[in-house]
């Protein structure tokens, strides 16, 4: 090794853990022009018989999104999802009060239901448990999940619905610790809610899985002591516990941000350190896991957003536009997940469409894939399998906040069923290319089948309707197998993927 290079080591024995699908999760708000102009708008040259837009479907389809949590976020702690089903003749507006909008209610849980068929996904469902409570939660899983024969259930089958949606995964309410929340509690507040609510819907259905609020971010005053007390009251009734984080570059120092998944990953440890000291303190056999279902980029619209006039339908809000910059701490962001694919089971990036996302469009015209589509594209590719110890070492350098940053952030995942190892690696360096050297020793022979490489000269460059391929990926990296090694040059300031097919 050079002095300016890095090494990794892999072993096919040294397992992280599987990675479960659902890493590769999204999340679609009732904000902005996520719902309408984003997955719904009737009037589009696309839009298919129930008012989707075909070419966005075509989009999320590519991604294999398993699973998209909905329909919030900040909104769902004021929605009555009541207003949501039935004819849409009939189906109230309502001042919405988390984002100052006015929401139509002509897409709700059976329409959201159905857009996920159509996109290959399953539904995260959050329930409100800030204006409403337990009596409600159980009747939106009896409407949803019962089979037949009760008033909620045939309801269903009366809006066009016979068979139940058998929605697995719920959100027991969302952020209930921020004072911007509609209906904030204290931990205690909102532990004791939580365990109620949770009780009845799985006596409803016992087959689902609960998800239990976390702080809104690693940076609350009450963190980690929201959890611990949350968990006092939930632990034996969830099945995971949620984290949040967004991430900017206000101060355009991009040595600091892409330095920001290493913060992620001492988040993650920290939560995982909270719901093991519960688990041992109530003497329980049972593992927490956890459901990172608001992660990503987030901090280029927020001076347009406080300019927009309340009370409209669908404005556009938090319409980040990404960069390379941010494409590659998504694929940082991406690596820190798979390295705790132990205890991290279901994520989402926040969100698909328009709002803060790797998809954008226009009401009325295109649709394009912003820069952090791709990571997100190529993670949930080919990021599923088993994830494997990555043993590294790599040159570091300080940012502001950060010390002992290292040039080479990187993960691998093993496929055994398709007898393929990727190596998912960000240079972090952004002026010099970083030889890196994969020692395979484990595996025998392996071929290389692509080096992909997301790189641009310019960071701060960006994907628009007239220039949507500015930022894309190519497949001519230099990556090179010799027996049971790989060698490439990784060029600066770029997300790879290398292929191999183990033989």
């Amino acid at each position: 090794m050079t002095s300016f290079s890095a090494k990794m080591i892999l072993d096919k024995d040294f397992i992280i853990g599987e990675v479960d699908q659902r890493l590769y999760g999204s999340f679609i708000e009732h904000l902005g022009r996520a719902v309408y102009g984003g997955i719904y708008e009737p009037d589009h040259p696309s839009a298919d018989e129930q008012g989707f837009r075909t070419d966005v479907l075509e989009l999320v389809k590519a991604l294999q999104v398993p699973i998209v949590r909905y329909p919030g976020g900040n909104f769902v702690s004021g929605y009555d999802w009541k207003d949501g089903i039935g004819p849409k003749e009939s189906r109230k507006k309502r001042l919405e009060l988390a984002w100052r909008t006015i929401e139509p209610n002509l897409v709700g849980l059976n329409e959201f239901s159905d857009w996920c068929k159509k996109a290959g996904s399953d539904v995260m469902w959050a329930i409100n448990l800030g204006t409403q409570g337990i009596e409600d939660a159980r009747n939106v899983v009896e409407y949803s999940n019962h089979p037949s024969g009760t008033y909620w259930s045939e309801l269903r089958a009366e809006h066009g619905y016979r068979q139940p949606h058998a929605i697995k995964t719920w959100c027991l309410g969302n952020e209930m610790d921020g004072p911007w929340q509609i209906g904030h509690k204290n931990a205690v507040e909102y532990g004791r809610v939580a365990c109620e609510a949770a009780k009845v819907m799985k006596w409803v259905d016992p087959t689902i899985e609960l998800v239990a609020c976390g702080s809104s971010s690693r940076t609350m005053p009450t963190f980690p002591e929201w959890e611990s007390t949350v968990l006092d009251h939930t632990y034996e009734h969830v099945d995971y516990l949620s984290l949040h984080q967004y991430y900017g570059n206000p101060q355009n120092d991009t040595a600091s941000f892409l330095a920001r998944s290493i913060e992620m990953d001492d988040f993650i440890r920290s939560v995982i350190a909270t719901c093991d000291y519960v688990k041992a303190k109530k003497r329980s056999k049972k593992k927490m896991f956890l459901s990172f279902d608001e992660w990503n980029v987030w901090f280029h619209s927020k001076d347009a957003d406080k300019k927009l006039d309340p009370w409209q339908i669908a404005p556009p809000q938090l319409e980040d536009v990404y960069t390379h910059e941010d494409a590659l701490l998504v694929g940082c962001m991406l690596i820190s997940l798979l390295k705790h694919a132990d205890r991290v089971k279901m994520a989402c990036i926040a969100q698909l469409v328009n709002v803060i996302a790797p998809i954008m469009t226009q009401n009325g015209g295109a649709a394009w894939k912003q820069t952090i589509f791709y990571p997100y594209l190529h993670a949930s590719l080919f990021g599923r399998g088993k994830a494997l110890v990555p043993l590294i070492q790599s040159p570091k350098y300080d940012a502001k906040d950060i010390t002992d940053v290292p040039y080479l952030e990187a993960v691998a995942v093993l496929n055994e069923e398709h007898s393929e190892v990727t190596v998912f690696a960000v240079n972090r360096h952004l002026t010099d290319s970083l030889p890196l050297h994969v020692d395979l020793r484990s595996f025998g022979s392996c071929r290389l089948l692509e080096h992909l490489v997301l790189e641009h000269d310019n960071l701060k460059a960006v994907n628009t309707a007239e220039q949507p391929d500015n930022v894309k990926p190519h497949s001519k990296g230099n990556a090179v197998v010799t027996g049971t090694s790989v060698d490439a040059s990784l060029a600066k300031a770029s997300w790879n993927v290398i292929r191999l097919k183990v033989e």
